[in-house]
Order: structure tokens, then C-alpha cells, then sequence
């Protein structure tokens, strides 16, 4: 009996602070900005008050300052030139053991070119083998 009135009281104290917040949240958006109005899908967004801007919708963002990249896939900003998900165009996902250099999808541990890292190229007559150019 006790539980029941615990659990009756702490939704009772829920509900009051989701209306709190709900009414704080209106106080602060402005009107007259061109930014469109957040999102109150998602709890986190009511919670914390983010704002969601898409890139398919205003593709700018993604040239802003702190923006992952220049292009837009799926709503999000990436650098198809180093994302493993979207390497060289948007949906090309790289294999497990290849990342994403210049916009080409490689094995790090036996190219020549990007031996370890990317750009990392070994010299004339080395070749790659686990992430290192060898003695020869």
C-alpha cells in the first residue's frame, strides 16, 4: 500500500514539473527569428530547449563555424572527403577495416599510399604491411 501511494505521489510531481517546464520554454522563443520554431517531439528537446536546424532545409549551416563538414547527408552535416559512412558521396559506406582519406575508401594497414594514416605514403621501394612501411 505504501508503494502505490509513493508511485501515485512521484507522478503527481512529474506531471507538475512537465507543465513548469513546458510554460518556462514558451517564455524564451522569439517570435520574429527566421529560425524555425524547435522541435517538441522528443523529451530532450522540451528539456533542454534545443533547437533543431536541418541541413536539407537551410544547407548554410553546414559552412558555419563547429559544423562537422561542408555536405549535407541525411540531414546532417559530414566531410565526405574523411566520413567512414559517406566517403566520397553520401551513402557509400566504408568496409570494416577501411577509413575514409580524400574521399576514397582504404586499408591502412597495407596501402602504400596512406600506410597507417592517411597520406602517410612510404617510400620508393617499401611496402605496407600492418600499418608500417617495411625494410627493404
Amino acid at each position: 500500500m505504501r508503494s502505490v501511494k509513493f508511485f501515485i505521489l512521484l507522478a503527481v510531481l512529474l506531471a507538475f514539473t512537465a507543465i513548469a517546464l513546458s510554460s518556462e520554454e514558451e517564455s524564451y522563443i522569439d517570435e520574429s527569428s527566421d529560425i524555425p520554431r524547435p522541435s517538441m517531439r522528443g523529451i530532450a528537446n522540451r528539456f533542454l530547449g534545443q533547437r533543431r536546424i536541418t541541413c536539407d532545409k537551410y544547407p548554410r549551416v553546414c559552412h558555419g563555424n563547429g559544423s562537422p563538414g561542408p555536405d549535407c547527408c541525411k540531414k546532417k552535416c559530414v566531410n565526405v572527403m574523411t566520413d567512414k559512412v559517406n566517403c566520397g558521396k553520401c551513402g557509400k559506406k566504408c568496409k570494416f577495416p577501411e577509413i575514409c582519406c580524400k574521399g576514397a575508401c582504404v586499408n591502412l594497414m597495407s596501402n602504400k599510399n596512406h600506410c597507417g594514416g592517411c597520406n602517410n605514403k612510404c617510400k620508393k621501394g617499401r611496402v605496407c604491411a600492418y600499418g608500417m612501411c617495411s625494410y627493404a
